[in-house]
């Protein structure tokens, strides 16, 4: 093609040129703020005396007002609260997030902030024992939000962050999405904040709402929990109401239970093309082959193999291993699958995720369902799907179509050996610049 007079001719030196990347399944906000905070969970800290000398020197550091601490998990210092909190932190407002994001935990003097009146509106998941707090907020978090007047944060951070990925697109699957969010996402575009396509689950608040060219509405998100599910008729009636609303529903499943609920729900509500099944965490065959027959889509965490397969090894039962974030058997059933970070409690960067479900190793080179293990060109396919068609046939460069690139400094025949995140070169949105690799150092 030649081009036209005034046109920009990028001189690629044979890097590879592929459709913009899309991250199927994030929180946009909560990485957002998982920028600002400070990382209390491994690989970061890996023990209780990490974790006390962490939150020590923070609270030395001369900073005022409330410590936000996320990626906790129970192998740091077991199932803390607000008495070990306090045995630390006494004389300042703490919470800390379990790296599920399903969890808080805040010492006393948080409780103290939020005040007598607060707490007794508190949900349900505020924990209790013997009528006292135990400072354990579970499926709070909204409501956190709300009693602290907390601000949005800021897009622009993450938004150049998954642009240096080479991410043109993302799915937020925050359940608790509202008429809030949407307005939020596209003020956050029309600022410039935001540079990535979005397509924007949640809840039933979004029933109605309108797509426009970079913001999509998504599915209607169901987040089970095994050890409080909701009653199975109101499941199966919420399925139903979504699809009368022409929404997809998209669940939530990390254990077997919860698939197993969540596919019997399915069945007896009925399937509509689209339907989607979250993490996929645990698949046994039988179910596996169940979803196949429903036509339901997956999008898992391979990622999650890299990053928490060590915690795999030593708390998932030993028959169960083998059917932990599968990929390649969803493949061979012909399941839609594809992929998504689940950042911020998950790495944000897909070229990580590519290369965990290349190799199924963990971070100390132990190995987790090897029989699952993709081609290069199959990783990179779980991240290639239309925002609105997971699973399903990958984009291709076409002329004059809608402009969302990913360059690499190198041949795919080069980059599929690393499946390196420093292969980008530069970022390119409906058209836009939204990365370029010179331009970023110092990041």
């Amino acid at each position: 093609m030649t081009p036209n007079r005034g046109d920009t001719v990028i001189d690629a030196q044979g890097g590879a040129l592929l459709p913009g990347l899309h991250d199927h399944h994030l929180h946009l906000l909560s990485l957002a703020a998982s920028l600002e905070s400070l990382h209390c969970g491994p690989p970061q800290i890996d023990s209780e005396a990490g974790l006390i000398e962490l939150l020590s020197r923070h609270n030395r550091s001369g900073k005022q007002g409330w410590i936000r601490a996320i990626g906790y998990h129970a192998c740091v210092a077991g199932d803390i609260d607000r008495y070990w909190l306090d045995l630390h932190i006494p004389e300042r407002p703490i919470r800390v997030q379990h790296r599920g994001g399903r969890l808080w935990v805040l010492n006393s003097c948080a409780l103290r902030a939020l005040g007598e009146n607060a707490l007794a509106g508190a949900p349900d998941g505020l924990e209790q024992v013997e009528g006292e707090y135990t400072g354990r907020l579970y499926e709070g978090d909204r409501w956190l939000r709300e009693q602290l007047n907390s601000q949005m944060p800021s897009l622009d951070r993450a938004s150049r962050l998954l642009a240096s990925y080479g991410i043109t697109g993302v799915t937020d699957t925050t359940p608790h999405n509202g008429a809030q969010e949407w307005e939020f996402f596209q003020r956050s575009r029309r600022q410039g904040e935001l540079r990535q396509n979005i397509r924007v689950m949640g809840s039933q608040a979004l029933d109605g709402y309108t797509s426009s060219a970079m913001q999509h509405l998504g599915e209607y998100k169901i987040h089970l929990m095994e050890s409080w599910l909701p009653d199975f008729d109101e499941l199966c009636d919420d399925i139903n109401r979504a699809h009368l609303c022409e929404r997809n529903v998209a669940i939530h499943c990390v254990t077997f239970a919860e698939l197993l609920f969540s596919l019997n729900a399915l069945e007896r509500a009925g399937v509509l093309c689209g339907d989607r099944i979250e993490h996929a965490a645990i698949t046994p065959p039988r179910q596996l082959e169940q979803m196949a027959a429903m036509g339901l889509r997956v999008v898992t965490q391979p990622n999650f193999v890299a990053e928490r397969g060590e915690q795999y090894l030593q708390d998932v039962d030993p028959d169960e291993l083998a059917w932990l974030y599968r990929c390649r058997s969803f493949l061979d059933a012909g399941v839609a699958l594809a992929a998504g970070s689940d950042a911020p409690f998950g790495n944000p960067d897909p070229w990580f995720s590519m290369r965990a479900a290349v190799a199924r190793t963990t971070a100390q080179g132990g190995k987790v369902g090897c029989n699952e293990r993709l081609s290069p060109e199959q990783a990179l396919g779980l991240f290639l799907a239309p925002l609105d068609s997971p699973g399903l046939q990958p984009r291709t460069l076409v002329e004059e179509s809608a402009a969302d690139l990913c360059l690499l400094d190198c041949p795919w025949s080069k980059a599929r050996s690393s499946l390196d995140q420093r292969h980008v070169k530069m970022t390119w949105c409906a058209g836009e610049v939204s990365y370029i690799k010179e331009a970023m150092y110092g990041f």
